[in-house]
């Protein structure tokens, strides 16, 4: 119960912050259509506007054509291909509707530009990833779309220094397993993916992508709230990942770096709030990590020895694991983290332990030790065992009645009698008596970058 308590306060907390760096101005931040998608705006006098579907395609197919388009409130029934520089301005009304297949807008130029429109109608096509926007060249802005539940929503492939802001990605409604991904980002580097929802679709995907950034964005119920892969030189900060299978998740990346992200919800066998596999020189700094399957779990990462991983500053909280690591191994620093109210604090595959990681200045709430000289640093090491995850490594079977007072009993007596724990799991010779500013939330308060749910 306590930890379920913990993870409703930091949620209800987390919730009740003030408006996003993504909140518009003069419109309120609690509506998700307010937030994100097209917005309001009206074209300049003297403005070309394409009336209907037969102007818009002509302007769009000549050559020759405005470098700037506006569209009026309305529904317009048209697939495009755009090969040219454009500025594609819609206002708040603006829908493409496409024929129910093949992708909406398909872009192949540079210097293009779409922004606050609607777009529905894509295909269903696994095989040719039938998308609302998929775009190719270098500088394309996708601005204030609302991709209205086609099976992909906007993609960028070989899109160089190209830019995603603003949109609501709403996934197809099919069942989970025939999702497509919401946002994808595939060999596109110097691109930027900011300030967007992404609800109900199969993945945010980064892959084979060098310097991506991706800010203040808000993914719900979807598969992988972010999924690296050969994403080296990438971050995503100040967001949220909340009841996605897995929250974030790299693999094969190097110096990725994580800050201001809150990660819930990612429950059920497989719930990982971030994961890594053979990824080296990863930083996370700030992040909240409650009421999760596992908080971070981490396989050969990082694979040099040398290429540290660092994990400072974050809050695991309520989560069934906090860490889970696939074998024994090193190569990682646990620094001024607080570990609060966590079923089990770590668990190692395959029977090992998790003493090659280094841990110093962390706060753990199942720490009973004393501060005598009053420098804020317990005087005796924390050293964790835990009976029952000896015994689940034993007999695996015994995962299923985590949680249960049978389970507690268990702990409770090992930790009365410490004898009964024959294996020591985890170190900290250094453990902080009260968690840092940064790691109780409050630097993510203070902030005001969390992309907040509506």
């Amino acid at each position: 119960m306590r930890r379920r308590s913990l993870a409703l306060a930091l949620l209800t907390a987390l919730s009740a912050l003030a408006a996003s760096g993504c909140a518009r101005r003069g419109e309120p931040a609690g509506a998700r259509e307010a937030s994100y998608g097209p917005r309001d705006r009206t074209p300049p006098a003297g403005a070309t506007i394409a009336h209907d579907a037969v102007e818009l395609l002509r302007f769009v197919a000549d050559p020759a054509g405005p470098r700037e388009l506006w569209l009026e409130p309305r529904r317009y029934a048209v697939s495009l291909t755009i090969k040219r520089p454009l500025a594609l301005h819609g206002r708040r009304g603006a829908r493409l509707s496409g024929p129910g297949s093949g992708t909406v807008v398909a872009i192949d130029a540079d210097d293009v530009t779409i922004e606050d429109v609607a777009i529905d109608g894509a295909g269903q096509r696994h095989t040719t990833e039938d998308s609302a926007i998929k775009a190719k060249g270098s500088r394309v802005a996708i601005r204030s779309v609302f991709a209205d539940r086609t099976l992909f929503g906007i993609s960028l492939e070989e899109c160089h220094d190209c830019l995603v802001e603003g949109s609501l990605v709403l996934g197809a409604d099919v069942v989970e397993a025939m999702r497509g991904d919401g946002i994808k980002v595939w060999e596109s580097h110097g691109s930027t993916v900011r300030c967007n929802r992404v609800e109900d679709a199969r993945d945010v995907v980064v892959w084979y992508s060098r310097k991506v950034h991706l800010d203040s964005n808000v993914v719900v119920g979807c598969r992988y709230g972010t999924h690296f892969m050969y994403a080296h030189d990438s971050s995503v900060v100040n967001s949220r990942m909340q009841d996605d299978v897995v929250g974030v998740f790299a693999m094969y990346s190097a110096r990725l770096y994580a800050s201001g992200n809150v990660i819930t919800g990612a429950h059920g066998a497989a719930g990982i709030g971030f994961g890594f596999k053979e990824s080296d020189a990863v930083t996370l700094e700030g992040n909240v990590f409650a009421g999760n399957t596992t908080g971070v779990y981490l396989d050969r990462t990082p694979r040099d020895l040398s290429q540290t991983v660092r994990f400072t500053d974050n809050v695991f909280g309520a989560n069934d694991v906090a860490l889970r690591f696939h074998s024994s191994g090193g190569g990682a620093l646990f620094a001024g983290n607080a570990f609060k109210e966590n079923r089990a604090l770590v668990e190692v595959e395959g029977g090992g332990d998790a003493l090659g990681m280094k841990f110093e200045g962390n706060y753990w709430s199942d720490y009973d030790g004393y501060d005598l000289d009053g420098d804020g640093f317990g005087d005796l090491r924390f050293e964790h065992k835990q009976l029952s995850s000896e015994l689940e490594q034993q007999r695996p079977a015994l995962a299923f009645l985590r949680g249960t007072l049978a389970i507690g009993m268990i702990d409770a007596v090992s930790k009365a009698f410490p004898l009964l724990s024959s294996r020591t799991l985890l170190l900290d010779p250094k453990p902080a008596m009260r968690p840092a500013a940064a790691s109780s939330g409050q630097r993510l308060s203070e902030s005001h970058r969390i992309a907040r749910l509506p």
